[in-house]
Order: C-alpha cells, then sequence, then structure tokens
C-alpha cells in the first residue's frame, strides 16, 4: 500500500471481538493501518473495560452489542467454536469480518460464511499471515515463472512445544472451545494453506495419522490432537509430506516449507525469514530479503532496506494493510480470503477422516 493511498482513504473503523494475544497482534496492525478503534467486547465486562483501555479502544462493550452494530470492520479473535455465529453476525449486520483461523471448526460451516460474505458483498479474510513475508512471495514468484520446473516433491513441517508437557493447558484443547482438530486446525492450516499458495497446485487426495500424547492434561480428558503426519499427493503430480506437532521439544514455531521441481528447489524457515534457499544440481544459492532484487510482489512487501530485519509482526501488519484495502474496493494480490479458510476446513475435515478409517480420503475442491 502506497502512502498516497493511504492518505486518501477514509480511516475504517475497526471493532474487536476477543482480548489475548491475537487481538493485541489485530489492534497493533489496524492502528498502523491508520483504523479508528472504535469498540471491544471480550467474555467479561469486566475483561472488556480492561482490554479496551489497554489497547486503546474507544469503549468497552458487550459481544451482542458490537455486533448490533455496523463496523467497518470486525475482528473476532474468540474461542473457535464461537467463530461462526459471530462472522455470521456480524456480515448480517453489514460489517465486513477478519477472523482468525480456523475460519470454522468444519467445511459445511466454512462454505456457509463464504456464501454469506459473497451475498451480503462483504469482504471476509483470514489471517494466514506467513503468506506476507517477502521471501514466501519470492518463492511463489520463483514457482510461477516456471524456472524451477513441475513440483515433484513438498516437505513441510510446522513443529511447536509449548503444549509440551501435560501440566500444559489452554482452551484450545478442549473440543467444546477448540472443535474437533486442535494441532492441525491451528498450525496445519498455516502449513496446508503455504503449500497450495507457494506451489500454486491443489491438494488432491491425502492420508494421515494423529497422535494425543496425553491423554489428560491438568485432570481434564483430551479429544484433540497433539500431533499430526500426513502424506499428499497434488493434482499436477507431486507428492508430499507434512508434520504438524505441538509437542516438539525446542521449537517454537518452526514452520518449514520445501518444494522441488525439476530443475530447481526452494525454502523457506519462518523462524529465519528473511532469507530463501535455492537449490540446483550445479549450485545452491541463499538470496537474503532485498527489495531492489525482489520480483515486484514481494518486494512490495519489503518496508524496510535489506539488512533491516522483518518478522511475523511485519507479516500481520501487511495482511491487515490488504483486508482494509480490499474494504476500500481494491483488490489486493494474495489477500486470504474466507474461500482460503474455507479451503483450509476442507483439509482439516479431510485429514481427520483419514486418521479416522485408516486410509486415503479425496479432499473435495468445491
Amino acid at each position: 500500500m502506497s502512502p498516497q493511498t493511504m492518505e486518501s482513504r477514509r480511516s475504517p473503523n475497526a471493532a474487536m471481538l476477543g482480548a489475548g494475544f491475537m487481538a493485541r497482534t489485530h489492534t497493533h496492525a489496524a492502528r498502523l493501518a491508520g483504523a479508528r478503534l472504535t469498540a471491544l467486547a471480550a467474555s467479561s465486562q469486566q475483561s472488556s473495560e480492561r482490554a479496551a483501555a489497554a489497547l486503546g479502544y474507544e469503549r468497552a462493550t458487550s459481544p451482542e452489542q458490537l455486533l448490533a452494530d455496523a463496523h467497518d470492520v470486525v475482528h473476532i479473535c474468540t474461542p473457535n467454536t464461537s467463530h461462526v455465529a459471530f462472522a455470521r453476525a456480524a456480515l448480517l449486520a453489514g460489517s465486513n469480518v477478519i477472523c482468525e483461523k480456523p475460519l470454522a471448526t468444519s467445511a459445511a460451516d466454512a462454505r456457509e460464511l463464504v456464501e454469506l460474505a459473497e451475498a451480503e458483498r462483504l469482504v471476509g479474510a483470514v489471517p494466514f499471515v506467513y503468506r506476507y513475508h517477502s521471501m514466501v512471495r519470492e518463492a511463489r514468484a520463483r514457482i510461477a515463472s516456471g524456472a524451477p520446473g513441475a513440483v515433484v516433491t513438498i516437505a513441510g513441517q510446522y513443529l511447536q512445544d509449548w503444549l509440551l508437557g501435560a501440566q500444559d493447558d489452554n482452551w484450545r484443547v478442549a473440543a467444546e472451545a477448540g472443535g474437533p482438530s486442535r494441532a492441525f486446525a491451528d498450525i496445519g492450516s498455516h502449513l496446508v494453506d503455504l503449500v497450495e499458495f507457494v506451489s500454486g497446485d491443489r491438494i488432491s487426495r491425502l492420508v494421515a495419522t494423529t497422535r494425543t500424547v496425553h491423554a489428560e492434561r491438568n485432570g481434564q480428558r483430551v479429544s484433540t490432537e497433539d500431533a499430526v503426519a500426513l502424506t499428499l499427493e497434488l493434482v499436477g503430480g507431486g507428492i508430499g509430506s507434512l508434520l504438524v506437532s505441538q509437542v516438539a521439544p525446542g521449537r517454537k514455531n518452526g514452520l518449514v516449507l520445501e518444494i522441488a521441481g525439476a530443475e530447481e528447489s526452494v525454502r523457506f524457515e519462518q523462524e529465519d525469514p528473511e532469507r530463501l534457499w535455492v537449490g540446483r544440481r550445479d549450485q545452491s544459492l541463499l538470496l537474503r530479503r532485498d527489495p531492489d532484487t525482489l520480483s515486484p510482489d514481494a518486494a512490495r512487501l519489503s518496508n524496510v532496506p535489506a539488512g533491516h530485519a522483518q518478522g511475523y509482526q511485519d507479516a500481520f501488519n501487511a495482511f491487515v494493510a490488504d483486508a482494509y484495502a480490499a474494504v476500500a474496493g481494491e483488490q489486493p494480490e494474495g489477500l486470504p480470503t474466507f474461500a482460503d479458510g474455507y479451503r483450509a476446513a476442507q483439509i482439516t475435515d479431510a485429514v481427520l477422516e483419514s486418521a479416522r478409517a485408516g486410509r486415503w480420503v479425496e479432499v473435495d475442491d468445491a
């Protein structure tokens, strides 16, 4: 987004549902994008008032009151099983919506939101923000150029350790709040979004297995998975393997994606987002983020000169700026929409079905 574009645009009014880490992350990006922070609602009036004051919203309110009004944008940063009802109410009130992933805990519910946003002619966006690292866009541009050749194999992993011990707990662990999938819906969704976004191809079928390492956490039975391993096939003939875990000791946010074409490979590591490894048979390259040498789409997301590190919050800021641009009638390249949230839900449903049945499952592409 250019400074001229920002200056010519009316600042959007942004309302927030939620008060946790993601609400803080969204709020920082919204403020940077020029939003007027109007209202915040959390799980209680006390927490709403506390969070509204801390984050700089004009007033604290209840979810019911917030959703009764039309806002330029409603950010939904609440437990997963509340997303559908909140997003539906916001859309019906005339608000554009940015909803944390998973958009819904089933593909059927996610599709309903896609159709509703389209019917109301409103923007629905989902923060698959790793798309907004410059070197992810560079990898995508290289593959789209055809230079690496047809995609042959994909290897990916997303490893964390924040739920390593049986004493570690979070609302996401309980299916009543987080939905039937935890590790895959929470972080695996980011990984498969990148697989399809960067490769330019679609997952056609998969076979998966899941593990719940801790059957109980703090005396409560656990029904959601701690880890997932899967093998996939792409429509274009490529094959791949992915590993997702929230119980991998020492891994904090280890998202890695390597795509091998017939002539060239690309590898992106989220914990070292300033570089892209390019592998060739005769030589390999290590590309550093430099707006003077990157593809146009990657350079667009480079806000500071080479050597000045950008990271997760920068990617999130760029996502929110693009979502607000879409609200203003623009069509920013690569914005993840409710359709992408629906796609992630389709793949999540397929993973759960495959793990339950012990067989390959076709991924619905409707």
